[in-house]
């Protein structure tokens, strides 16, 4: 595809809802957006190990119309291990993520508007990214949230109690880190949220809980 095809393609790109409230999700964990023109335009980038293929493959297709490429890029990494990903276009519909999630310094934050933004499938998709069960005994779930400040945490805590009725506290990681911890109180509801999306992907299943507490 030459570049003014590509161009072309470019100016009728348009995110639709789904694919916004999944950037949101990704933004909140391990996706990565990257910008060449200082801030003008933006590209979203996602990668993660390659036992988590099947998960990558799932956003491939969601962003399908908006990745040069017609498959994710397989790498080795220094480690020895391989890492699978794709890099969309750079597209100025992507700016105001960049807006709302990055400092001036480049460095992430949470929004303050994270309330209106957040979804159920951004939380599933989050989640995915950086969530793990606390315990299978007792029905809890962790998100794994090190890099945010415990300020930018207590935004994502207020949006999740008054958007979706979960209630959460934050525990230490490795001494200096924050992570959400969802109490068995709050773990059917979250499980409700984000089941639909997890429990289709089998390299995600396992981060479920099986036998839910009663309501």
């Amino acid at each position: 595809m030459n570049t003014k095809e590509i161009q072309n393609k470019k100016e009728k790109l348009k995110l639709n809802k789904r694919q916004r409230d999944i950037v949101v999700g990704l933004l909140l964990g391990d996706g990565h957006l990257e910008t060449q023109n200082n801030g003008k335009t933006y590209r979203l980038k996602v990668e993660h190990s390659l036992e988590q293929s099947d998960y990558v493959d799932w956003l491939y297709k969601e962003f399908s119309d908006w990745i040069p490429k017609e498959k994710p890029y397989i790498k080795n990494r220094e480690n020895g291990l391989q890492s699978i990903g794709f890099t969309t276009y750079s597209h100025s519909s992507l700016r105001f993520y960049g807006q709302q999630f990055y400092s001036e310094d480049k460095k992430k934050h949470i929004p303050k508007l994270i309330k209106k933004l957040l979804s159920q499938i951004g939380i599933a998709v989050w989640y995915m990214d950086d969530g793990s069960l606390k315990s299978k005994r007792h029905k809890t779930y962790n998100i794994h949230t090190l890099g945010y400040s415990r300020k930018d945490l207590e935004i994502l805590q207020k949006a999740l109690q008054d958007k979706f009725k979960l209630e959460t506290s934050l525990h230490k990681q490795k001494e200096k880190y924050l992570r959400i911890y969802i109490p068995e109180k709050s773990a059917l509801k979250f499980t409700e949220i984000i089941k639909p999306y997890v429990e289709n992907i089998s390299s995600m299943k396992h981060k479920l809980v099986t036998q839910m507490p009663k309501k």
